[in-house]
């Protein structure tokens, strides 16, 4: 009888092993996640410039690599085709800092002319976000964060 007793504790922790494994590589497999988007546009007065900011949380626990940013206009073709992983590997990073443990926030900012803004379509706007990890996963959010041009 403790025998099988033994053998059943061996079986058990092979099989609890096994799970625990599992679970540490599924969970160094997560894509990066996103938290806390914003974007903010302030047009152009006079002589001064105006400024487009992006910010975000990303958590990927092998790391972040690098975080591109690409805002469009929601009435543009984007709007029907939504922007790509590979469109978005020739958009801009942004500059991240580490936030804890496995989180970095990550800002882009620009400036926009006078001249930039006069031909930039009015109305709503997104903001597409590609995180990549150090692993190769990615994160592709189309609409992570919004604001508008008037």
């Amino acid at each position: 009888m403790s025998r099988r007793i033994a053998l059943s504790v061996a079986a058990g922790v092979v099989v609890l092993g096994g799970a625990g494994a599992f679970a540490l590589a599924y969970a160094e497999e997560q894509p990066p996640a996103l938290a806390h988007s914003t974007a903010r546009y302030t047009a152009p007065e006079g002589d001064r410039q105006g400024t487009f900011t992006f910010t975000t949380e990303v958590t990927a626990s092998p790391g972040l690599k690098n975080l591109k940013v690409l805002a469009w206009p929601a009435d543009s073709s984007l709007a029907t085709t939504e922007p790509t992983v590979k469109e978005m590997a020739g958009a801009e990073a942004a500059t991240c800092e580490p936030a804890g443990a496995d989180t970095v926030r990550c800002t882009y900012k620009t400036g926009v002319t006078g001249a930039e803004a006069a031909e930039s379509p009015r109305g709503a706007w997104h903001v597409a976000v590609l995180a990549t990890a150090e692993d190769g996963t990615t994160t592709l959010d189309d609409k992570a964060a919004g604001f508008t041009v008037d």
